[in-house]
């Protein structure tokens, strides 16, 4: 089988999530024998279709513009068993580079006019490939790649046309953060064996798809979390990117941000075999009490008082959050009184092994 994977990210490896899907996909696809070639559309000069119909009438199948699209790529689209298209998801669709190339393929087919199952279409000039749409997403939740879906759905449901499989990974910006490490490992196993499922059997399997398209936090813990990165950006004046390079950290606003964010940075190898119990009291900007349970390599967060802590730490919030960011060292506060800390003090020693 010949497969031509279209990768549409404008982003390079490292950044690009659609990357990060595509790449166990094609060695999937790889392992179960395809001949696959990867293509990134950002290196590639690709005109827009401008609507003058030449290659329905005097050049037939060709089109006028004289670029990487007609020289290269549409040739490779045509020789191809299956292209797969992959796009981040951008305002509930493709990407504009998909969009333009997929335009560009209309010297595959003719200008006439069929009707099949009381729906016109035009007929095909030369076979074309079997789709399969990947597309990656920063929402948690798979309604929002429906407008996409619906468009490949529609445009390949006519005869001579087939999509093979759709791959939708939703909030996929958290797979690089450490705290899903695990569930990233399976997600990306799961599209390698989709891979090979589509190469052996042109589906992919309702387990599989399960696996791949997983969820990896609650709603509402993805909405703070996002949130404290994208106020975090603004006030630092970053872009993600710069984000990254700088190692910076969300920084939590209010108590239920922080409670929902501390257990991400949580370090279960750091933990071993430790019980304890890890108690909160914020005076300043927020006020309030919360603790965070460590058992058997996790740990709970609870609004309120722990019975028995084994260490209280008593901190104005914007001094702990300075801390928790990097911003602040947290001997050098203590030192200075900025807060205060009583119980195990080996706990706050070790707080750097227990969160990253």
């Amino acid at each position: 089988m010949k497969v031509l994977a279209l990768n549409s990210s404008p982003r390079g490896k490292g950044q690009s999530k659609t990357n990060l899907m595509l790449t166990p996909l094609v060695d999937g696809m790889q392992d179960a024998g395809a001949e696959v070639e990867v293509i990134e559309l950002r290196r590639k000069t690709i005109q827009n279709c401008i609507g003058c119909y030449t290659c329905w009438t005097k050049t037939p199948g060709k089109c006028i513009h004289k670029d990487d699209m007609t020289a290269e790529l549409f040739p490779k689209w045509l020789a191809s068993d299956m292209v797969v298209y992959a796009t981040p998801l951008y305002n509930y669709g493709m990407n504009a580079a998909l969009k333009v190339f997929i335009e560009r393929t209309l010297p595959s087919m003719e200008p006439f006019f069929e009707i099949r199952n009381n729906r016109m279409h035009h007929p095909l000039r030369f076979k074309v490939p079997g789709i399969v749409i990947l597309s990656v997403a920063g929402m948690p939740d798979e309604g929002h790649f429906k407008a996409i879906s619906n468009q490949m759905r529609y445009s390949t449901a006519t005869p001579g046309r087939q999509l093979m499989a759709e791959i939708y990974r939703p909030a996929a910006e958290m797979l690089t953060n450490p705290a899903v490490r695990d569930k990233r490992n399976e997600i990306l196993e799961a599209t390698a064996q989709a891979g090979r499922e589509l190469v052996r059997s042109q589906q992919i399997s309702t387990a599989t798809m399960a696996i791949v398209t997983q969820p990896l936090s609650d709603p509402k813990s993805f909405a703070h979390f996002a949130n404290a990165f994208w106020k975090t950006c603004i006030a630092e004046g970053v872009t993600p990117k710069e984000f990254g390079k700088k190692n910076l950290r969300p920084r939590p606003d209010t108590m239920e941000a922080f409670m929902l964010m501390m257990p991400l940075g949580f370090n279960p190898d750091g933990a071993k075999d430790l019980r304890a119990t890890l108690q909160f009291e914020f005076t300043g900007e927020v006020e309030g009490a919360c603790h965070f349970a460590i058992a058997d390599n996790a740990i709970t967060a609870q609004a309120g008082r722990a019975e028995k802590p084994d260490l209280t730490i008593t901190s104005p919030f914007e001094v702990w959050m300075d801390i928790m960011t990097g911003k602040a060292d947290g001997a050098q506060m203590l030192m200075e009184g900025k807060y205060t800390a009583e119980g195990n003090m080996d706990l706050l020693l070790n707080m750097g092994k227990l969160f990253g």
